[in-house]
C-alpha cells in the first residue's frame, strides 16, 4: 500500500512524528552543513526538513511524486512545491547543488533510475542526502509509520545502489534507535536510546542516513597484468640407441 501525503503530513503531527522529525533531522541538517547561496532540492516528503533550508538557501524546491499527492508548500509566500516524475524531473542537467531524499527511494519502482535522475541534475560535485529505513530495523517491519512502507534496505544493498548510480558514499549513520511506539515514557526516552545505540553501534536502527557525492566519471576496474614467462627451448625427445 502507498502512502499519500495526507498520511505522511498526519504522521509528522503526533508526537511521535515531532520525536522522529527531532531526531532525524539533528543527523539530516549536520551531513548537510551550510546550504547559503545553494540550490536544494527535497524529493519524496521532505518539505518537514526543509524549513530551515528555505531561510537560506539560494532556492528551494520540493518535487512530490504523483502517486503519493502533494500539499503547497510552504504555508506563507510563493509555493515552492510541485508534483513530478521522479525518475523524469521538469529540471535541466547540472541544476541543482543538494538533494534531499526522503520517504523517496523506498517508494519508487526503480530506485535504479531514480538516482540516475539525481545524477543528472546535481551539479558537479553536488551533495545527496538519502534517508531510507533499515532492513534490520524494527520501524520497517510495523506499517503504523510512514518507514513501515514500501521496500527497506541493508547497507550492503544501499552501497551497490550508489555504487551503481555513480554515486560515493562519504558519511554514513544510523539513526531512529527507540521503538516505533507512542508511549509517552518511549518518547521521553528517546535521547537516551539514540545515545546507546550510536555509542554500540548496534544493528537495529530505523534508518539509515546516507551522506554521498556524485563522481564525475564511472571507475575502471584494472586487472592485473601477468608478466609472460621467459621462453625455454623446447624439450626434444631423443630415442635411446639400440643396444648392440
Amino acid at each position: 500500500m502507498r502512502l499519500d501525503v495526507t498520511d505522511l503530513r498526519a504522521f509528522y503531527a503526533t508526537p511521535l512524528g515531532v520525536t522522529t522529525h527531532r531526531i532525524v533531522a539533528r543527523t539530516l541538517h549536520g551531513f548537510l552543513g551550510s546550504v547559503s547561496g545553494l540550490r536544494v532540492l527535497g524529493l519524496g516528503y521532505a518539505v518537514p526538513y526543509l524549513s530551515p533550508v528555505h531561510c537560506i538557501a539560494e532556492r528551494t524546491l520540493a518535487f512530490m511524486p504523483a502517486t503519493q499527492g502533494v500539499v503547497n508548500w510552504p504555508g506563507a509566500g510563493r509555493s515552492c512545491s510541485a508534483l513530478a516524475d521522479p525518475t523524469m524531473m521538469p529540471l535541466p542537467d547540472a541544476a541543482i547543488d543538494r538533494v534531499i531524499l526522503v520517504h523517496a527511494l523506498e517508494a519508487v519502482e526503480s530506485p535504479t533510475e531514480l538516482l540516475r535522475e539525481v545524477w543528472r541534475t546535481l551539479t558537479p560535485g553536488g551533495r545527496m542526502i538519502l534517508v531510507v529505513p533499515n532492513r534490520r530495523g524494527v520501524w520497517a517491519r510495523r506499517d503504523a509509520t510512514p518507514f513501515g512502507h514500501g521496500q527497506p534496505y541493508s547497507r550492503s544493498q544501499l552501497s551497490r545502489l550508489m555504487r551503481d548510480t555513480l554515486f560515493s558514499p562519504e558519511d554514513w549513520a544510523e539513526t531512529l534507535y527507540m521503538p516505533p511506539l507512542r508511549s509517552r515514557v518511549m518518547l521521553q526516552t528517546a535521547a537516551a536510546w539514540e545515545r546507546v545505540g550510536t555509542g554500540l553501534s548496534l544493528p537495529f536502527a530505523g534508518l539509515h542516513v546516507v551522506h554521498a557525492t556524485k563522481q564525475l566519471y564511472r571507475p575502471i576496474t584494472v586487472q592485473q597484468v601477468h608478466r609472460a614467462r621467459r621462453l625455454a627451448p623446447a624439450r626434444v625427445l631423443v630415442p635411446a640407441p639400440a643396444p648392440g
